[in-house]
């Protein structure tokens, strides 16, 4: 029974992998890669980002063994020297970057009028890209994408435009559910509103109305809950920044 184009199998073919050299330099690009992404992570970990240290350093260590695979894998299938193969190693890494767009997905949420999350989502983009860096051999280029990312997501946070308005969350228990009615009180302040959610029957039969304001930098939270408190259908006000 044949075997394939001079392909080598059984006991040869274990004797051939057992007389490979142990592959360090793969070892040490995964291991590169891992300690990038680890440095990107703690910087976001700091920041009390939902995607921190772990996720960023698996991130780095998936995409650099998954490029480790790509670039190497021919040579552990043990195929003869007259065999003709053609692979084709850019399939892999279009992989990841399709499986990180995934991933980067999941960690952007729309939280009323706010959209959040989109930063994290390049920062695993950018430690996925560290990692087919580094799994590649290119680690000048890994190294360089390392510390750039780290400016960017560090130090030019201070000359990022900040908002002239604070988002904090309305929590606003009442008799009745007149949320039009506070809503517009919140705008009378000068707040944008949208409604979140409405909780009917939530204690003694009354109503839960949860709003999203977002506010001028000159309006304090106590002021807010004082201007709802004065509402006489209301029994509760909690404020909290909203994240």
């Amino acid at each position: 029974m044949g075997h394939g184009p001079n392909r080598v199998d059984g006991s040869p073919a274990l004797a051939h992998l057992a007389g490979m050299p142990f592959p360090w330099d793969l070892v040490g690009r995964i291991a590169l890669a891992a300690v990038l992404g680890a440095v990107i992570g703690y910087e976001r970990d700091r920041h009390g980002r939902p995607a921190g240290l772990r996720t960023h350093m698996v991130v780095a260590l998936a995409s650099a063994t998954f490029m480790a695979v790509s670039v190497r894998f021919i040579q552990y299938q043990h195929y003869a020297a007259a065999d003709r193969v053609e692979v084709d190693v850019s399939r892999i890494a279009a992989a990841i970057v399709t499986g990180i767009g995934f991933l980067g997905g999941g960690a952007i949420i729309r939280s009323g009028g706010n959209i959040q999350g989109l930063t994290t989502a390049a920062g695993l983009w950018l430690v996925g890209a560290i990692g087919m860096a580094a799994g590649g051999g290119m680690f000048a280029v890994a190294g360089f994408a390392t510390l750039v990312g780290l400016l960017v997501l560090g130090l030019l946070r201070a000359f990022e435009d900040k908002p002239t308005q604070n988002v904090w969350r309305v929590t606003v228990e009442g008799r009745n559910a007149p949320q039009e009615r506070w809503a517009a009180a919140l705008e009378a302040l000068g707040a944008q509103t949208s409604l979140l959610r409405v909780v009917h029957g939530h204690v003694d039969g009354g109503c839960q109305v949860v709003l999203e304001a977002r506010l001028p930098s000159g309006v304090q939270a106590r002021r807010v809950s004082d201007t709802l408190a004065a509402d006489p259908e209301v029994q509760r006000v909690t404020i909290e920044a909203a994240t």
